[in-house]
């Protein structure tokens, strides 16, 4: 198989190209259970030994598997170089893995590329795949990654699947997600009355780029190739911020130059219900409350990133 240039170069942690590398591990694709418990009560070779049996068992859908139909989904709109790729990273061997590529083939996804690293981290190869967004089940896996300049969530448990529409939805949190957490320490270090003096003091001069920047810049460089009414893709930064507050962040998508489509100024309300009419196929926050009430509403990812995780 011909690579292209895009293929052939990979992205350092920060840099973006006009194809968004989404590397899924196999516990968030799949609903793996029940091979997990198998894995947590009996250990390794049990679990080989119980994939191995069942290889020909389609595994169910799991928790981001809609989200990964439409992200590939996007690869349709034309005959263009493909504007996603997804790779599996996971900590099976060859030998278990082999179901999950059974069931990749099963459910006609476009996943060709993948690593097994047979119980060791697999991060390590996000960087030569040219990823640019690491999402997994492993919190271990997470961290690493974004201690390696990724962006990362962890997949949560929830009921809520992705919303019954094709088009691609995705919500940000602002401070430590899209933006560094420089803001999100003062308030945490000093008090909510030092944040926003601080936010009006400083509303001129633009955030730093938080772990998820990246994929924000490269999701807008899709949309910006595709036509804007009815575009397969829309964004939403969903913040605990309010007035004044809001006025840096505003600011500082439009230096950036990015595209975000919808922007919520919650002060301090619960994101959950905002997410759910929103309909996110996704959400990104650093904190774990916001994550654990979201994700009863919505498909959630925790990036353990910035002060609210140390």
């Amino acid at each position: 198989m011909s690579s292209s240039p895009s293929d052939s170069a990979a992205a350092t942690p920060g840099n973006a190209t006009d194809k968004l590398v989404v590397a899924i591990s196999s516990r968030a694709l799949f609903d793996l259970g029940e091979a997990h418990q198998v894995f947590e009560r009996d250990g390794l070779d049990a679990y080989t030994q119980y994939q191995l049996a069942h290889e020909d068992q389609v595994l169910a859908p799991g928790i981001a598997f809609e989200l990964v139909r439409k992200l590939l989904n996007l690869n349709k709109l034309s005959a263009d170089s493909p504007r996603v790729e997804v790779i599996l990273l996971s900590r099976n061997s060859g030998d278990s893995g082999l179901r999950i590529f059974n069931s990749i083939e099963h459910y006609g996804l476009d996943i060709v590329r993948a690593a097994f690293t047979n119980g060791s981290p697999p991060y390590q190869y996000l960087n030569p795949f040219g990823g640019h967004l690491f999402l997994s089940a492993h919190g271990e896996d997470v961290r690493l990654a974004l201690d390696a300049g990724f962006a990362a969530a962890t997949i949560l448990p929830s009921a809520k699947a992705g919303a019954h529409r094709e088009q691609l939805r995705i919500a940000f949190d602002g401070d430590a997600v899209l933006f560094s957490d420089e803001s999100e320490r003062i308030s945490h270090e000093q008090g909510l009355a030092a944040f926003s003096a601080n936010e009006r003091e400083m509303a001129r001069q633009a955030l730093s780029g938080g772990p998820f920047k990246t994929v924000l810049h490269t999701l807008h460089r899709i949309q910006s190739a595709l036509p804007a009414e009815q575009s397969p893709i829309r964004t939403a930064l969903v913040t605990a911020r309010s007035a004044p507050a809001h006025k840096r962040v505003i600011l500082t998508l439009r230096e950036w130059g990015v595209r975000i489509d919808e922007a919520l100024f919650l002060g301090g309300r619960d994101k959950g219900p905002f997410l759910a009419a929103f309909g996110a196929d996704i959400f990104f926050d650093d904190q774990q409350r916001n994550c654990e009430t979201a994700a009863a509403h919505v498909t959630t990812g925790h990036v353990p990133h910035g002060v609210a995780n140390r």
